[in-house]
């Protein structure tokens, strides 16, 4: 074991110049310009993220701004003693002030007063506050004259990752530098030069899982970094960060994607329960596959393969698998794991509403390919040629087109023969005249075919409507129409009551709920009828009676009333002559 004490990653490779900066290259150069030309503002606020640096770049421009001897692109040349107080931490022209926990009017005062000091073997007195959106408000009041007409040799540099807690007016006074999040490509470089400065083994796999859990955070990156270093002794692996640190394998999500792909819905299942068999809980793997058919489907278009956070190596993986499933499929999938992930709080059992999911996805592409080699009848404008039918003799009835008995008019007619048409295969339509169209209509259009395309159910008013059928039409629109809030809710708690043979009623309480249903009636009708096999099937929407005994009393009136319901009261009154004015 070495003698010298251990020293995290995070602060031993803390960077000490601008150029190593990792993934802020814009923002390092930008403060390194301004030192060389000597174009230095009163006051710099940094915002982002935490640990993408902010903090070490204002330490890297305070020591750089105060260097006896910087380099020509204004770098620190760490050598000099203002350099080396600095990195020692004992520099009399650098404070700095944790916000966090000293936050009060009297620390900014304590600041003020510092403020006129002027600075001993330098240029520049710089004060970093960091997390400077935890100061009260009274602190921030105390503290504007003062940020706005510091003295010429006093620089404030503000640190803070909540940009939209700082006042306006702090704002205003200060240049502001946004720090982004450090990219998976950069964290991996950069966790690469630590392994070979350390004498660590590292796969390129197992540092893109690290730069991932990381979430953008450099610093996380190395605590991690540090972690899995130490329960890898130096030999840091793909399998042995995943176990480490917890997180589900790559490969469980492609080779669940497999299985959609495939339609298999028992391999599917298999890998879920290996997943809980780990002890993964199930909401974070739905959120895990979530992730990851998102990326498949920024992967699967050319122009949107920048927005995957993943590595080189895994982004090549996601692209040759993203042109496996249509753009159809990626928005259906991620619709059905959102309404999962919706509805598991609520969910009786957890399990099986994530094997639905999971099932309803590895049937998705079954389904599209069933729809798409299912033949589309020929249209009636290309008609096929069919063997003519014989017309009707005068003594027999008109013909129907309908399977359906046709119930001959009370109004006597002259039978006139149909002229046949050539229309769809196997299928005949009748050319009528103006009287049989007007007989037509008086007959309620009997003899008609009115098949509804959903269910295929004929609509005939030979049909009885059950009270089951009903209900179970009723649910149907109210699953499908969402958008009619007043109508659904109404729907929800009532059910119509049969007036007659086809014919229902529905009370509603006010005028607006009866508004409401009228303008949607025909769709709710042709809906209905649909899917009991009843075109005749009827609704009526009415007003609910109000009951005059349930009406609201007036204060004499309820008085009254109490003292008729109780005797005692009466007879109380009556020995004290009284009485309701």
């Amino acid at each position: 074991m070495s003698d010298q004490p251990y020293i995290v990653s995070a602060r031993k490779y803390r960077p000490a110049t601008f150029s190593s900066v990792v993934g802020q290259r814009n923002l390092a150069e930008t403060l390194r310009n301004a030192v060389s030309t000597g174009r230095v503002a009163q006051a710099y606020l940094f915002c982002g993220p935490r640990g993408v640096g902010k903090t070490s770049c204002a330490r890297i421009f305070a020591k750089a701004l105060n260097c006896t001897n910087p380099t020509t692109d204004g770098e620190a040349c760490g050598e000099c003693a203002s350099c080396r107080a600095v990195d020692l931490g004992n520099s009399f022209n650098l404070l700095e002030l944790d916000a966090a926990s000293n936050n009060s009017v009297n620390d900014i005062r304590d600041i003020m007063d510092q403020v006129n000091v002027p600075p001993q073997d330098g240029r520049y007195r710089v004060f970093i506050i960091d997390e400077v959106h935890m100061l009260s408000t009274q602190a921030f009041n105390a503290f504007l004259k003062t940020l706005e007409e510091p003295p010429k040799n006093v620089v404030f540099i503000l640190a803070t990752t909540e940009k939209h807690k700082i006042l306006p007016t702090i704002l205003s006074r200060c240049q502001v530098y946004d720090f982004k999040r450090i990219t998976v490509d950069d964290i991996v470089e950069h966790l690469k030069y630590v392994a070979s400065r350390e004498g660590i083994s590292a796969d390129e796999r197992a540092l893109g899982v690290i730069a991932q859990k990381a979430d953008g955070a450099m610093r996380d990156a190395l605590s991690i970094f540090d972690q899995v270093a130490a329960s890898c002794m130096g030999n840091i692996t793909y399998d042995g960060t995943i176990a480490n640190l917890n997180v589900l394998d790559h490969e469980c999500y492609f080779g669940l994607t497999e299985a959609f792909g495939a339609g298999d819905v028992a391999a599917a299942l298999l890998i879920y329960n290996g997943v809980r068999d780990k002890g993964f809980d199930s909401l974070f793997f739905l959120n895990g596959l979530a992730s990851h058919i998102r990326n498949l489907m920024v992967a699967a278009d050319p122009r949107t393969i920048g927005l995957l956070e993943v590595s080189r190596s895994l982004a090549q993986r996601y692209v040759a698998q993203a042109s496996s499933f249509p753009a159809q499929w990626y928005y259906r999938t991620l619709d059905i794991l959102n309404e999962c992930e919706v509805n598991y709080r609520m969910a009786a059992n957890k399990q099986l509403a994530v094997e639905l999911a999971l099932m309803k996805t590895s049937m998705l592409r079954q389904n599209s390919e069933s729809v798409a080699e299912t033949p589309v009848p020929p249209s009636s404008t290309t008609p096929t040629p069919t063997p003519p039918r014989p017309s009707a003799p005068a003594s027999v009835a008109r013909p129907a087109v309908s399977a359906q008995p046709v119930v001959p008019s009370s109004r006597p007619r002259t039978p006139r023969a149909a002229t046949p048409r050539l229309s769809a295969p196997g299928l005949t339509t009748i050319r009528l005249s103006g009287e049989d169209k007007k007989d037509k209509k008086e007959e309620g259009d009997r003899n008609v075919d009115d098949s509804h395309p959903d269910n295929g159910n004929p609509l005939t008013k030979d049909v009885p409507v059950s009270d089951e059928r009903l209900a179970e039409a009723w649910q149907q629109f109210i699953a499908s129409h969402p958008e009619q809030k007043i109508v659904i809710t109404t729907m929800r708690t009532t059910m119509p009551s049969r007036s007659g043979d086809g014919e229902y009623s529905l009370s509603v309480a006010n005028a607006g709920q009866k508004a409401q249903f009228d303008a949607i009636m025909p769709e709710l009708l042709e809906f209905i009828r649909s899917r009991i096999g009843n075109r005749n099937f009827t609704l009526r929407v009415g007003l609910q009676e109000v009951d005059s005994s349930h009406r609201r009393l007036t204060q004499r009136e309820f008085l009254t009333k109490v003292v008729t319901d109780n005797p005692v009261l009466s007879e109380l009154l009556t020995y004290l002559d009284a009485s309701f004015v």
